[in-house]
C-alpha cells in the first residue's frame, strides 16, 4: 500500500488488506458498542417503506425528524478507523437512503410539495446538518504538501466548499478557490504548475544560502502566477467556494482577521495571501488592497498592517462554524511547530499519543501561566520582545485537530529549517506524500460529508428554479 503508485492501486490492495485482518467482516456485520446500529436499521427501513409507498409528506416529515452527521453516534470517528475503505455497511446504507430521499423529494416531477415548502426545508435541513471545511496550515516550504490534499480531493469530487489556508496554506487555499473543479485538476498537472515549484526552491535557497530576506517582487511573482487577480466576492461567484485567510496583525491593540467573501467581499485575494505569508524577520509586514465602487485598486484599511496569518488563527475552527455553520473540519497540517505534539486521534498505530498529548497539556498550561505572569511588565520592554511573547502564547494555545486530521510527517525536518532551501525534487515528493497521505481518509471523507455535499447542490439547484419561476411569471 505504501508503494501504490495510484488511489486505484492503493485501494485494490487496502480491500485485500480489509480481507486478511478481518476489517471486512467487520464491515458487514451491523451489531458494535460504537453506534446504536437498531436505531439506524429502524430508519433506513422507514425511510424504504415510505419511498416504496410513494409517501411525500410521511417521507419530508420523516427527514425533518432528524438529518444530522451523528445520528445514533454514527458520526464517531472511531467507526472511521477500522477498516481501510470504509466503515459500516448500514451506515453507508443509511447514508445513501437520506442521499437518496433528499434528491427525490428535490425533483421537479415531485409537485406534492410547494417549491417554497421544498426551499424551506432544504434550508432549515442545511443549518442543521451542517457542513464540512477543509483547513490548510501554515508550514514554509512544506506547504507543497498541501497541493497533493487537495489534487487528491478535487479528482474524487471531494474538495468542500469552505477552504481556509493560512500562510503557505493561503496560497493553495487561493490556488483552490479561485478555479472550477476541472481547471484545478488541469492547472495542477501542466508544467507552468512545476515551472512555480522551481522557481520557490530558487527563493528559498536565496535565504538559506545568502541569507537574504524574501524579495517582495519574488513572492508576489509566485503569487501572481498562481492566483488570478480576483477579490474575495469575484471568487466565489466564479467558483462557488467560499475561501478564507487568516491574517494576524502587525501592531498592538489589533485584532487577527480571516479574509473572506462575508467580512472583506471587495479585498483582492492576492493581497490577502501576501499578507498572510508575511513571516516576521523573513517579509515586510503587507498593506491589504481591494477594489472601491469605482473597479479601481486602494489601501484597505490603510493604516494597519498584516504579517504571517498561522502566528494567531492557523486553523480558524471557531471563526468558520460561525460563518458557515461548519461542523465538520478536514486538516491539512504541516506546521512543524507543533507537529512533533500532535498525534491523530483516529490513528490507532501511534504508540506515542498519550505522551504527546500530555506533552501538549502541560506545554500549553506552562505557557500561559508565564504569559499571564510576564504581560504585566510588558510596558517596560521592548515591543520585540512583547510581540515574541504574545506569538509564542497565541501558537501554543491554538487547536490544531480537526475530524479528520492528515498530517505530514516532518520527522526529519528541523524547526529551525523551516525557510531553508529544499530541492526541486523534495518538493515534489512533498506534493506526492501529501496526496498518499489522503489516500487512507477519502473513505471516511466520503461517507460523512456525502449528506452535506447533496444538500449543497439541492440548494443551488432549487434557488436557480426559484429564480426562473420568477422570470416566467
Amino acid at each position: 500500500m505504501n508503494n501504490a503508485a495510484s488511489y486505484h492501486d492503493w485501494y485494490d490492495l487496502a480491500e485485500e488488506h480489509d480481507a486478511l485482518s478481518g476489517m471486512r467482516e467487520w464491515r458487514g456485520k451491523e451489531d458494535s458498542t460504537l453506534y446504536d446500529h437498531a436505531e439506524i436499521r429502524l430508519r433506513l427501513e422507514k425511510l424504504k417503506t415510505l419511498r416504496q409507498n410513494r409517501d411525500d409528506q410521511g417521507l419530508l416529515f420523516t427527514l425533518n425528524e432528524g438529518i444530522h452527521g451523528n445520528m445514533g453516534g454514527m458520526g464517531q470517528s472511531k467507526l472511521y478507523a477500522q477498516s481501510k475503505i470504509g466503515t459500516k455497511h448500514l451506515i453507508e446504507e443509511y447514508v445513501n437512503q437520506v442521499s437518496d430521499s433528499l434528491l427525490y423529494l428535490a425533483d421537479s416531477t415531485v409537485t406534492s410539495i410547494a417549491l417554497e415548502d421544498k426551499i424551506d426545508f432544504f434550508k432549515r435541513a442545511s443549518l442543521c446538518f451542517g457542513r464540512s471545511a477543509l483547513m490548510l496550515s501554515g508550514g514554509g516550504q512544506l506547504g507543497n504538501f498541501h497541493i497533493g490534499v487537495i489534487q487528491c480531493l478535487a479528482e474524487q469530487e471531494l474538495l468542500p466548499k469552505v477552504i481556509s489556508g493560512s500562510s503557505a496554506g493561503s496560497i493553495f487555499a487561493g490556488l483552490a478557490g479561485t478555479r472550477t473543479n476541472n481547471e484545478l485538476i488541469q492547472f495542477l498537472s501542466n508544467q507552468n504548475f512545476m515551472d512555480q515549484v522551481a522557481k520557490e526552491a530558487v527563493i528559498f535557497q536565496n535565504i538559506a544560502v545568502k541569507e537574504e530576506k524574501v524579495d517582495k517582487k519574488d513572492l508576489e511573482s509566485i503569487i501572481n502566477n498562481l492566483i488570478p487577480d480576483l477579490t474575495f466576492q469575484e471568487a466565489f461567484e466564479l467558483t462557488g467556494r467560499k475561501i478564507n485567510i487568516s491574517v494576524s496583525p502587525h501592531g498592538a491593540q489589533q485584532k487577527s482577521r480571516l479574509l473572506n467573501a462575508i467580512a472583506s467581499p471587495n479585498v483582492f485575494i492576492r493581497s490577502a495571501i501576501l499578507a498572510s505569508c508575511a513571516v516576521p524577520g523573513i517579509f515586510p509586514p503587507v498593506t491589504l488592497w481591494a477594489k472601491n465602487k469605482d473597479g479601481q485598486k486602494q489601501p484597505y484599511l490603510p493604516s494597519r498592517k498584516w504579517i504571517d496569518g498561522s502566528m494567531s488563527n492557523d486553523l480558524p475552527i471557531k471563526r468558520l462554524t460561525r460563518l458557515y455553520a461548519v461542523n465538520h473540519f478536514i486538516v491539512s497540517l504541516t506546521n512543524p511547530l507543533v507537529l512533533p505534539f500532535i498525534s491523530d486521534p483516529n490513528n490507532q498505530n501511534e504508540l506515542l499519543a498519550p505522551v504527546k498529548k500530555l506533552t501538549k497539556a502541560v506545554m500549553k498550561e506552562t505557557t500561559q501561566f508565564n504569559y499571564s505572569i510576564a504581560k504585566r511588565f510588558f510596558r517596560y520592554l521592548p515591543s520585540s520582545v512583547t510581540f515574541a511573547a504574545n506569538t509564542i502564547n497565541s501558537v501554543v494555545q491554538q487547536d490544531y485537530i480537526g475530524d479528520i486530521n492528515i498530517m505530514a510527517d516532518v520527522s526529519s525536518i528541523r524547526p529551525d529549517k523551516l525557510l531553508s532551501s529544499l530541492s526541486v525534487e523534495k518538493l515534489i515528493k512533498l506534493i506526492k506524500d501529501g496526496e498518499k497521505a489522503t489516500w487512507p481518509k477519502i473513505a471516511a471523507i466520503k461517507t460523512t460529508t456525502q449528506i452535506g455535499r447533496v444538500l449543497d447542490s439541492i440548494l443551488e439547484d432549487l434557488e436557480q428554479e426559484a429564480q426562473i419561476s420568477k422570470l416566467l411569471a
